[in-house]
């Protein structure tokens, strides 16, 4: 338990210093909770695999969200609260888990963090259409393409080409007045040629997730908005506008234990013509490494033999590749996502470095060139 505790506290530590930095409240939360084993040992209600600084703070998050009256919510500006974090902070937060241990344990041991962030479309978007050049795809003639998402959530991802994008250039429309709107900037080069009119189009999608969350469920979208930063309400009326999206566009969205053979048998399904494209972002960091390792093997054999397309978004290290690029100096390797495509080119398995970017898209640095590497 000691060592387990050890680590949470790293986990902790770096959080604070890092990812954390983006909110003062998390920031001042982790730094707390990093000094505090009784704090700390609620992870160990989760999975060896889940216990990382969000969770715990997203079990927090729902307490608040749920209408807890308490004194922390003061410093939750996503339930109107204007407070700092202060001095009284540690004390507030000590007596809040004292209260809401019972509900707190409870989700720590039954949820998993799901940002289900549709920031990441703003990637998502040009990836798909430099695969779509790959494949032939123009503007008068699309690509039939069918999308597949690994570790799905509430599949708001899945609605990539309904959405609204503004990257600073230009803006592009949405499906509707009220779609999201995804906003990114550009680090170097702007692949213009990829950001037009789609030219691909999806008739089929599915989500695949342990815990997939329908967008009707009241109780589940709120922990969606629990997995978001307190203080970030860009991000929450980008969700809520997504969450509309996915009730008005209703897709599959199974449980499951084993994604990939339910992957196969969809496959099976599709018309001649279809290309199917799995992706994932920030999902594999879940994995222990023997389960990374043959999640990799088992998709590379379905990009040989099947032609199927994978589109990764992880950490560097998380790459389907043996010499990822470097992070982008100033950077963190364990925040910056590193966007590949693996394919199948006539014979031929390559893997394309397409970009790296923040995790939740806010900036994108493009590398793809049009030209693959062999995986």
């Amino acid at each position: 338990m000691e060592d387990a505790l050890g680590r949470i506290a790293h986990h902790f530590t770096r959080f604070a210093e890092t990812d954390g930095a983006d909110d003062a409240l998390y920031q001042a939360l982790a730094t707390v909770i990093a000094a505090d084993p009784a704090l700390m040992a609620l992870l160990l209600e989760a999975p060896p695999t889940q216990r990382k600084p969000v969770l715990l703070l997203a079990a927090l998050h729902d307490r608040i969200l749920a209408g807890e009256a308490h004194p922390l919510a003061a410093y939750y500006a996503s339930v109107g609260g204007q407070r700092a974090p202060d001095g009284e902070l540690g004390e507030q937060l000590r007596d809040f888990v004292r209260r809401e241990d019972a509900a707190l344990r409870a989700l720590i041991r039954t949820r998993t963090t799901q940002t289900n962030e549709t920031g990441r479309c703003a990637v998502l978007r040009p990836a798909l259409q430099a695969l779509a050049a790959r494949l032939g795809g123009t503007d008068a003639q699309p690509v039939e393409l069918a999308l597949f998402e690994f570790g799905c959530s509430a599949g708001l991802i899945l609605g990539v080409d309904r959405y609204a994008y503004d990257d600073g250039v230009e803006t592009t429309h949405g499906e509707r007045p009220d779609a999201p709107l995804i906003s990114t900037t550009w680090r170097g080069e702007r692949p213009a040629a990829l950001l037009g009119a789609p030219r691909w189009r999806a008739g089929r999608r599915m989500g695949v997730d342990l815990q997939p969350i329908a967008p009707a469920d009241d109780v589940a979208a709120r922990w969606l908005r629990a997995c978001l930063w307190p203080g970030d309400a860009a991000r929450r009326k980008r969700l809520d506008r997504a969450l509309d999206d996915a009730r008005r566009h209703p897709v599959p969205l199974l449980r499951t234990e084993d994604g990939l053979a339910d992957l196969e048998r969809w496959m099976d399904e599709l018309p001649a013509g279809v290309t199917p494209v799995i992706f994932n972002v920030w999902v594999l960091a879940y994995f222990d490494a023997a389960s990374f390792q043959a999640h990799v093997e088992r998709i590379g054999r379905l990009v040989r033999d099947r032609g199927l397309v994978w589109i990764s978004g992880e950490v560097g290290k998380l790459a389907p590749m043996a010499s990822p690029p470097d992070c982008p100096a100033g950077e963190s390797p364990g925040s910056g996502t590193l966007w590949t495509l693996q394919w199948r080119d006539g014979g031929e398995v390559r893997t394309d470095v397409l970009a790296w970017s923040h995790p939740h898209g806010r900036w994108i640095e493009w590398l793809d060139a049009g030209h693959a590497r062999s995986a």
